[in-house]
């Protein structure tokens, strides 16, 4: 009895020092370490951003979980990888009725992007030009013959005496001319040709007239086939021609042809003209001429291999554009066989000749 009255004293004697010491802190204590939150599969978002728990994360494939026991789930396997042209069947879905993208492009059925057919075109059945439906056809019809003219698509023609001359020498008076015309277009185009010449008093000693159809091979030079007929003193011939006639390099003004005879004879010659302008009018125009023959035609006083030369200037004033007067000089020169049969004939091999005529054209 005396023992339980001594505890009970002690009791109330310790209880006002308690009461001293409750507003002071208590030592500083190391914490025991907070036990990380509980992860599993039943962890709600709420829950787990007030750090109450920890989703559960599924292990990966590659790395299984080490710590994984009989009794825990294993590793979890990958999803199967995601299709990598998804993408473009969703593509193909939204815009499989959105048109084209850019110029003749469009998405396929496929999902791809590419020319794709186009749809077959209604047929028109409206006027042949569009412009007839506001304006008078037949006013739209000048317009349109207007500018295929202005743009090069017509027929027309020129007509050129090149030289109408008279030709003074010593005793040896006489003429000569050289004329070509042609029609058509820029590509084909008709052409007629012809020189001779002769001596005042006497019959005609060589007229030629040509006919050619031309076709142009380039912006520079047409080449020509067709026929040619001479007329002369002697035997008359007639000929196959095949030639090129244009504007060389320089402005060279070029023509040149080879001519089979119906008698199986073969020729051949080359012209070739510059026009010099010293002023805006007045213009000096030498020239060169050679003929060549691959065989000796006795009849016709041609010898072969080169055959005949002329060489020639011509100063010419031009009044007009299509009208000019001239004056000039003219040498021409036989070779081989051919000075030995003017020789025969009692012809001169080489004349020297004063010139004086017009060249006009239309």
């Amino acid at each position: 009895m005396k023992r339980l009255l001594f505890l009970l004293a002690a009791s109330a004697l310790s209880t006002p020092a308690l009461a001293q010491h409750a507003g002071h802190a208590a030592p500083a204590q190391s914490a025991p370490a907070q036990p990380a939150p509980a992860a599993g599969a039943t962890c709600t978002p709420e829950h787990a951003t007030m750090e109450h728990c920890t989703p559960a994360t599924a292990p990966s494939a590659e790395a299984p979980d080490a710590h994984a026991g009989p009794n825990m789930p294993g590793p979890v396997e990958a999803p199967e990888a995601a299709n990598p042209h998804a993408g473009h069947q969703m593509v193909a879905e939204a815009s499989a009725s959105a048109g084209p993208i850019g110029p003749d492009l469009t998405v396929g059925a496929d999902g791809r992007r590419g020319p794709q057919e186009a749809p077959p075109a209604a047929a028109y059945t409206g006027p042949e030009h569009a412009a007839d439906v506001v304006f008078d056809q037949s006013a739209m019809a000048d317009a349109r013959a207007e500018l295929t003219e202005m743009h090069g698509g017509l027929e027309t023609y020129k007509f050129l005496v090149d030289r109408a001359e008279v030709r003074i020498a010593d005793g040896h008076d006489g003429y000569a001319w050289d004329a070509q015309a042609w029609y058509g277009g820029d590509i084909n185009k008709l052409w007629l040709k012809s020189e001779g010449e002769g001596e005042f008093g006497e019959d005609l000693e060589h007229v030629e007239v040509q006919a050619l159809y031309s076709r142009a091979i380039d912006p520079w030079f047409d080449v020509q086939l067709g026929v040619r007929h001479d007329f002369s003193t002697g035997p008359e011939r007639t000929y196959l021609v095949a030639g090129v006639q244009g504007l060389a390099p320089y402005w060279f003004e070029l023509d040149g042809a080879v001519f089979l005879s119906d008698q199986g004879d073969l020729t051949a010659r080359l012209e070739a003209e510059y026009d010099l302008r010293i002023t805006q009018r007045l213009i000096l125009q030498p020239n060169a001429e050679v003929e060549l023959a691959l065989q000796d035609v006795p009849e016709l006083g041609i010898g072969s291999g080169l055959s005949t030369a002329e060489i020639g200037a011509r100063l010419r004033y031009e009044i007009s554009r299509q009208f000019a007067p001239y004056v000039g000089v003219e040498l021409e020169q036989a070779f081989g066989r051919t000075r030995d049969f003017n020789a025969t004939s009692g012809r001169d091999s080489s004349s020297m000749s004063a010139v004086l005529g017009i060249r006009t054209w239309f």
